[in-house]
């Protein structure tokens, strides 16, 4: 791209992260969800998390990324603050699934991801109405299993075809969430809204809450389930 064209464009950054098992038998979590984590660059949270990086290991901890699930919470604590900090600027969207009521048609992989992606990218795009000078970078954490990523690629792709203004492209990354801090927060952010519904434990919730711009609860009704 020639240097004035890429001064005058708009890169809108989307971090997809999910939480939960498509373990559906009483043996899988009660819920799944995703989170959609957009913004638009400078990245202000990076500084401070490379330094809490180095505080930990001058304290004696290493660790190498940060991942909410195995991090220890006094941890866990200090990476919420720094995320919480950095809010300006950022949105969240959260969909959060009762696995319980889904049918069991809609199991397979190549049913599920591609209606859950597409269900929470709908509402994003809808919602930041990108123009046609916008390009679209969405990362997702790497995916090993190619039919997994294949159903989640289905989803994005589908959506976008449907929902994006005419000239807005889009770029799709699968990378290990170890080498994108912005993963990691989004993990973070996810861990927090999963937590809340799974275990009732809010308290990581209340401190980002008020980035999320829609939290969308799919098949809670009371109704027929399926475990």
């Amino acid at each position: 791209m020639e240097p004035d064209a890429l001064a005058t464009k708009v890169f809108s950054y989307f971090f997809l992260d999910e939480s939960g098992n498509l373990d559906f038998s009483p043996k899988g979590t009660r819920h799944f969800s995703l989170v959609c984590l957009s913004k638009v660059r400078p990245f202000e949270a990076y500084k401070d998390l490379v330094e809490l990086k180095y505080d930990l290991a001058e304290e004696g901890t290493e660790l190498e990324y940060f991942h909410a699930a195995e991090d220890r919470q006094l941890v866990r604590n200090r990476v919420f603050g720094i995320i919480a900090k950095h809010l300006e600027g950022v949105r969240l969207d959260a969909l959060v699934v009762d696995k319980s009521k889904v049918a069991p048609a809609s199991w397979p992989v190549e049913r599920f991801y591609p209606n859950m992606v597409g269900r929470l990218l709908r509402r994003v795009i809808r919602a930041t109405n990108p123009s046609g000078n916008t390009e679209i970078l969405i990362y997702t954490d790497s995916v090993p299993v190619e039919r997994k990523r294949n159903a989640i690629e289905k989803g994005i792709k589908e959506v976008l075809a449907e929902t994006l203004p005419i000239g807005v492209r889009y770029r799709i990354m699968h990378h290990a969430s170890k080498s994108n801090l912005d993963l990691q927060i989004a993990d973070y952010c996810n861990w927090a809204v999963f937590r809340a519904v799974e275990r009732g434990d809010h308290r990581a919730l209340a401190a980002i809450r008020r980035a999320f711009c829609t939290e969308e609860k799919m098949f809670g009704a009371e109704g027929e389930t399926y475990d």
